[in-house]
C-alpha cells in the first residue's frame, strides 16, 4: 500500500513549512527513516524523513514552495502501484472547486493543502515589474474569467497582475499558480520597451517573499505588543569589577575566557534562582512560577530573530554559560538548532551592546512575563566620594515586564540583586 507523505510539524509552533529541497527524485529508491527533504520551518531548517519503503512516485510540492502543516507533499509506492486517486485528490485539495463569491473560495480549515501540478520555477522577486500587466496582455488568450485559486490570487497581487488578462489553465479555466508564474516570466523576458531603455536600475521597489522565521516573529510580537500590559525598568550597572575579573581569568588561558554577556547572562540566571515571582508565564487562567531557570538568548541571524535555551542556567557555572551560549549561538546562525534547543525558555535576554545600542526596550516573548534589554558598555566618568572623578564601565539595563505578573517593586528587587551580582562578580562563583 502507498505511503503518504505529509508535511510534518517540525517544531512545536509549525503552522506551515517551506520545501526548500527534495534529497529524492521520482523514481528514488526510498527506505524507511531516509531523508526525503530539508523543510524551513519557523525556526530552523529541519529534515523530513521517509516513514515508507518502496519508490518515491510524485513529488507534489515544488521546492521553495510553502504549504500548512498536514499537506500531502509526496507518495512512496511500489513500482507498478496505482496511485491516481492520491495524486487527483491532493490536485483537488489545491483547487477547490469555484463559487460565484470570492470570499467562497477560502480551503475549510480541516482540509490540505498542496501543490499538484508542476510549476516552473517562480522568478526571482527582482524579476517582477510593475508593467507586468501590460505585458500579459500581449500573451493571454483575450478570456474575461476571473475566477481563479486563493493562492493564483495572492501572487497576481504580490505582483501588480491584472487576473482578467490570463485564460487559465485549471478546470472550467479555473486560474492557478502556474499560469500567474508563467505570465511573470513571460514579462520578464519580454518587458516593454520603455522598461527596456529606463534598465533594470529603474525599478521603483523590490518584494522578497517572507521567510518562516519572519513570519512566525511577526505573529509573535502581534500577540505580545498589543495584548500584553508592559512597563519598562532601566537601570545603570557599574561593570569595573567584572572587567577585572574578567581580564585576570583571561590570564589562565583561553579556556578561562569570558565575554561581557556570559557575565551577564550568568548573573540573570542566578538572580532569576532568588526571585521566582519574575520567572514566570501568564497561561491565562493561571500564572506558572518555575523553580528551574531556563534562559533564552537572543540571537539575531540572517532571516530574524531566534532565542535558543540555556537550560537550568542558575546551576551552571560561568565557564558552562560561556560555552553552551558560543555553541548555541553558531547553531542558530546556521539554522541547524533543533526544537528542543529553543523552546522552553522561562525568561530572555536581549543584546545589543556589541552594536553600539546604548539603550533599548525588548518585546515580551509570550508566555513568558519579562525580558532583559542590554545596552552598550560605556567608559563614564563617575563622582567619587572624596570628590574626584574616575572612569568606569557603565552599563544600562531596561526590563519589559508584564504588569499582569510583575509590578514594579517585584521588578525592581529583582534589578537591585541583579546589580549585587554584576557589580560584585564574584558572588557568581559561590
Amino acid at each position: 500500500m502507498a505511503t503518504k507523505v505529509f508535511m510534518e510539524a517540525l517544531s512545536p509552533t509549525m503552522e506551515e513549512g517551506r520545501l526548500v529541497k527534495w534529497n529524492k527524485n521520482e523514481g528514488d529508491a526510498v527506505k524507511s527513516g531516509d531523508i526525503l527533504a530539508e523543510v524551513e520551518t519557523d525556526k530552523a531548517v529541519m529534515e523530513l524523513v521517509a516513514r515508507g519503503e518502496g519508490i518515491l512516485r510524485k513529488r507534489l510540492v515544488n521546492e521553495n514552495d510553502a504549504v500548512p502543516v498536514g499537506t500531502l507533499v509526496g507518495v512512496i509506492g511500489t513500482k507498478d502501484e496505482d496511485i491516481s486517486a492520491l495524486v487527483s485528490g491532493a490536485a483537488a485539495a489545491a483547487a477547490p472547486t469555484p463559487t460565484p463569491t470570492p470570499t467562497a473560495l477560502a480551503v475549510p480549515p480541516t482540509s490540505p493543502v498542496a501543490q499538484a501540478a508542476p510549476a516552473p520555477s517562480a522568478p526571482t522577486p527582482s524579476a517582477v515589474r510593475p508593467q507586468a500587466a501590460s505585458v500579459i496582455a500581449s500573451v493571454a488568450s483575450g478570456s474575461s474569467r476571473t475566477t481563479a485559486s486563493p493562492l493564483a490570487r495572492r501572487l497576481a497581487d504580490d505582483n501588480g497582475v491584472d487576473l482578467k488578462l490570463i485564460a487559465g489553465s485549471g478546470p472550467a479555466g479555473r486560474i492557478i499558480k502556474r499560469d500567474i508564474e508563467a505570465a511573470i516570466a513571460t514579462s520578464a523576458a519580454h518587458p516593454p520597451a520603455s522598461a527596456a531603455r529606463r534598465g533594470a536600475s529603474a525599478q521603483d521597489y523590490e518584494d522578497i517573499p517572507l521567510t518562516q522565521i519572519r513570519k512566525t516573529i511577526a505573529r509573535r510580537l502581534a500577540e505580545s505588543i498589543g495584548p500584553i500590559p508592559t512597563f519598562y525598568l532601566t537601570a545603570e550597572f557599574d561593570l569595573s569589577r567584572a572587567a577585572e575579573m574578567r581580564a585576570a581569568v583571561a590570564q589562565l588561558g583561553d579556556d578561562f575566557k569570558v565575554s561581557f554577556n556570559d557575565i551577564i547572562l550568568k548573573a540573570t540566571a542566578t538572580a532569576l534562582a532568588q526571585h521566582p515571582e519574575v520567572n514566570a508565564h501568564w497561561l491565562g487562567d493561571h500564572i506558572r512560577y518555575f523553580n528551574r531557570v531556563h534562559l533564552g538568548m537572543a540571537v539575531a541571524t540572517d532571516d530574524g530573530l531566534i532565542v535558543p535555551v540555556i537550560f537550568d542556567a542558575d546551576t551552571k557555572r560561568l565557564s558552562e554559560i560561556s560555552a553552551e551560549s558560543k555553541a548555541l549561538a553558531k547553531k542558530a546562525r546556521e539554522r541547524k538548532l533543533k526544537p528542543e534547543e529553543y523552546t522552553g525558555s522561562t525568561f530572555s535576554v536581549s543584546n545589543l551592546g556589541m552594536m553600539q545600542i546604548d539603550q533599548f526596550t525588548a518585546i515580551i516573548n509570550p508566555p513568558e512575563c519579562g525580558i532583559l534589554a542590554i545596552g552598550a558598555i560605556e567608559d563614564k566618568p563617575v563622582v567619587m566620594p572624596d570628590g574626584g572623578f574616575e572612569v568606569r564601565k557603565k552599563l544600562r539595563v531596561t526590563m519589559s515586564c508584564d504588569h499582569r505578573v510583575i509590578d514594579g517593586a517585584v521588578g525592581a528587587k529583582f534589578l537591585q540583586t541583579l546589580r549585587r551580582m554584576i557589580e560584585n562578580p564574584l558572588m557568581l562563583v559561590y
